[in-house]
């Protein structure tokens, strides 16, 4: 632990947070030999696994994305405490994480980021002898994913709206009202998702109705026909495609099974942090300011 991160710590959060008492009472819960099976000593990361270990359940508990930990890791002084980071460390990519879930799942190791974290609550305490703990490894990398893909779906459609925005003011205005302000106001990385799995189904079906009715008035016949070549859209309903089920019943998320595989799903698209300012400001009670995807050959798949 790094004298100067510790130092700066505790004078900062005297009463400690969560992930300082994390540190303080469990100590370092993973280390490289952990995962051996996963990182070879060649081409072995510069994240060690026990932080990316660490970092995973964080998200489960926390309710982040990858990019949303990532960010934490950047960000966060008590995160740094957590990790053993110097206070300038400037942390990693937020692709690292998922690599990181892949290979464990493809080396069978998943199930060793809970084993590790129950067994030293165990030894401290926190858990009763032979008592039961509901959530499981399967459970912390299916609800770090749903996170993803949620940021991924409103992103995406925040997307597209930004680029008919700006180049259909006039068509798009209409279609707009404060719910969708307010769902689409503000990036989705800068946004907690809901902790309780109905409810954050309920907000994924909400972007899916979003989307597909702003796709049906593209295609309506009142619509200009080039916006549907807009490179935004194509990718707005190649995702919807993938990420929901629409039917006679309603706009599904799918999950599971029902989902194609990953490595043919499109992955989140890069996103910058400098909004495009909006030409027509207070149409709809407020402008709608979103990051443009990338074409979609700059999309990677994962």
């Amino acid at each position: 632990m790094p004298e100067l991160t510790a130092r700066v710590v505790r004078a900062s959060f005297p009463k400690g947070t969560l992930v300082i008492r994390i540190r303080e009472v469990l100590g370092s819960l993973f280390t490289d030999e952990d995962f051996a099976g996963a990182f070879p000593g060649r081409g072995r990361p510069a994240i060690w696994p026990g932080a990316l270990a660490l970092v995973s359940v964080l998200q489960c508990a926390e309710g982040l994305s990858d990019r949303q930990a990532a960010d934490q890791v950047r960000a966060r002084t008590d995160w740094k405490f957590l990790l053993g980071l110097e206070l300038d460390d400037p942390g990693f990519d937020f692709t690292v994480l998922g690599d990181f879930r892949s290979r464990l799942i493809t080396h069978g190791l998943e199930e060793r980021v809970l084993e590790v974290v129950l067994a030293r609550l165990s030894q401290a305490g926190p858990l009763r002898a032979g008592g039961r703990q509901r959530t499981d490894s399967t459970h912390v990398v299916a609800a770090v994913r749903t996170l993803n893909r949620m940021e991924f779906v409103g992103e995406t459609l925040r997307a597209a709206l930004e680029a008919l925005e700006a180049a259909a003011p006039d068509w798009l205005a209409p279609l707009i009202d404060s719910g969708w302000v307010e769902r689409y106001g503000a990036k989705v990385d800068n946004y907690r998702f809901p902790k309780e799995k109905n409810v954050r189904r309920e907000w994924a079906e909400q972007v899916g109705r979003d989307g597909f009715a702003l796709l049906d008035a593209i295609d309506g016949p009142t619509a200009p026909a080039w916006l549907r070549e807009i490179p935004a859209v194509g990718i707005l309903r190649q995702a919807w495609a993938e990420q929901y089920h629409q039917d006679a019943e309603g706009v599904r998320w799918r999950e599971g099974k029902d989902l194609p595989p990953t490595r043919d799903r499109l992955s989140p698209p890069l996103m910058t942090s400098t909004p495009t300012t909006a030409s027509n400001a207070g149409r709809a009670g407020a402008v709608i300011k979103c990051t443009c995807v990338r074409p979609a050959s700059r999309m990677h798949r994962i």
